[in-house]
């Protein structure tokens, strides 16, 4: 029988420093993973933890981590060549499918970024499969932002906002995410989906200020990754009321995640 909680060595291919506290690693990997699941990784005797692709290719995965723990301290030591253990993807993705030939919104706060990028490469790569997209991208400075060539590459396709929280810098808007949902034309779609993804309190309130802008709840899509310890529905961590979060997320529709914000 199969150990479903047992990982798997997998070779790192490349490591790219995005910020002081920020490294991108892309890992050896042949299977399929959908937009927006999760990898449960770990170092042997050091700790796992529920990390989400932020980029994906033919023989590879990439996983944008923060440098918060014992455990992402560890994988920071990691270099090319190295093995990060894995198991996964986990957790219900994007409907992607339901996004095609529709407007997108799109609106993330610092490595909230990472579990949507693939999603945003996918219809930067396959243009004629969206309407129009309209990208907010909110970052605490200049010092924390990522993804910067992509960014580069969103704005030449998609209207793209990029924004620093509390300071200004060439090619940045000022203020957090929320201050310029009104730049987004909601009463002029047919049809759409709005994508949030960051820290609870951000995605809390972006969601409420699209929902004053015209939004409807059941257009608003978000991604929780809260304490997801097993990813497979057993230790019970991540439990709000009765959801578990790692299986009927980490992607909820706002009709049910209204419920699930603490």
């Amino acid at each position: 029988m199969k150990n479903i909680m047992l990982p798997t060595p997998h070779k790192i291919l490349r490591v790219l420093k995005e910020t002081n506290a920020e490294y991108t690693f892309r890992v050896e990997y042949d299977g399929e993973t959908d937009h927006g699941q999760f990898f449960q990784l770990s170092i042997p005797k050091i700790g796992e933890a529920p990390i989400s692709v932020s980029g994906k290719g033919e023989g590879y995965v990439e996983f944008t981590i923060r440098k918060i723990g014992r455990l992402t301290n560890g994988i920071f030591g990691l270099e090319e060549g190295d093995n990060l253990f894995m198991r996964g993807p986990y957790g219900k993705a994007f409907p992607v499918e339901d996004f095609k030939g529709k407007n997108l919104v799109v609106i993330c706060g610092g490595t909230g970024m990472a579990p949507v990028k693939t999603t945003l490469n996918y219809f930067l790569e396959n243009r004629a499969e969206i309407e129009n997209v309209y990208l907010i991208a909110g970052f605490k400075d200049i010092n924390s932002v990522l993804f910067t060539e992509d960014l580069e590459k969103y704005a030449e396709s998609f209207n793209t906002v990029k924004t620093l929280d509390n300071s200004s810098a060439p090619g940045f808007e000022t203020g957090m995410v929320t201050a310029h949902i009104g730049k987004i034309p909601f009463a002029d779609f047919d049809d759409y989906n709005v994508v949030i993804v960051g820290p609870p309190a951000m995605m809390h309130f972006a969601a409420l200020e699209c929902l004053k802008w015209g939004a409807a709840e059941e257009k608003i899509w978000v991604s929780f990754e809260r304490k997801m310890s097993c990813a497979v529905g057993k230790c019970g961590h991540c439990k709000i009321n009765e959801t578990y979060v790692c299986l009927e997320g980490p992607v909820f529709n706002y009709t049910k995640a209204k419920e699930l914000f603490d």
